[in-house]
């Protein structure tokens, strides 16, 4: 029913949006948690469950911005690196089959001491 209101919405406005819905998809960090501290000389073990919904085929992992790797599982973890002091983003993020993200994803930030 969303899709058919927002069709007939830009239809009504004279152009054709089109509409890519994301909202079967979603990301969960579980571990680092968000705000932990870790320290430098660490490891650091990234759990995660995705559910690439209709629009997603796989993840990347992103370090501070930066992509750092491709993941094809689904559920599981990732083994980032020791990280220079200081905070740090690690975001996963739903890319379709082409490696453009969907728009779903999730961050946790760290502060490496």
């Amino acid at each position: 029913m969303r899709i058919l209101n927002l069709l007939v919405i830009s239809l009504f406005l004279g152009s054709y949006v089109p509409v890519a819905l994301a909202a079967d998809a979603s990301v969960t960090i579980s571990s680092p948690l968000d705000g932990a501290k870790i320290s430098r000389k660490s490891k650091i073990e990234v759990s995660y469950e995705v559910v690439p919904g209709q629009n997603g085929d796989h993840v990347h992992l992103y370090v501070d911005g930066k992509e750092a790797v491709v993941i094809r599982k689904l559920k599981g973890s990732h083994t980032v690196e020791s990280l220079d002091p200081g905070k740090h983003a690690i975001c996963i993020k739903i890319v379709n089959k082409g490696h453009t993200p969907i728009g779903v994803q999730a961050c946790t930030n760290i502060n490496v001491i």
